[in-house]
């Protein structure tokens, strides 16, 4: 396992029911939860190389969380995994995701946390 996914692991995004507070804001976040495969590790691992990414991994399953956007690029995540990897294999690797989910061309998979910087995309 890389340096990074090491460090991402320790990154936790979940908190106890007793962390939790309820308010009426607006958190801009977006992410995907992935089943744990060999895809998925690599764009784990990939995407948490970025400091504004969290990742986080649980017994079967990989979560990858964002502020804002999440840009998944398959050209560079197939050089990291060392084979293609395509948008379609993205998607099935993505068991869920929150945000708005733009596949921008066949290389390009955005999620958008802000749902206004999505509407150049749905007009």
């Amino acid at each position: 396992m890389s340096n990074v996914a090491r460090n991402a692991s320790k990154q936790n995004i979940f908190k106890s029911m007793k962390e939790i507070t309820f308010d009426q804001t607006i958190s801009h976040q977006c992410g995907v939860t992935m089943n744990d495969s060999v895809e998925a590790r690599a764009i784990a691992e990939f995407m948490g190389q970025d400091p504004n990414v969290t990742v986080t991994y649980n017994p079967a399953t990989i979560r990858v969380d964002g502020e804002g956007k999440l840009v998944f690029k398959m050209d560079e995540i197939g050089e990291y995994l060392g084979r293609e990897i395509t948008a379609e294999t993205f998607e099935v690797n993505t068991s869920t995701h929150y945000g708005r989910m733009v596949r921008v061309d066949d290389n390009t998979v955005v999620l958008f946390g802000n749902m206004d910087d999505v509407i150049e995309y749905i007009e």
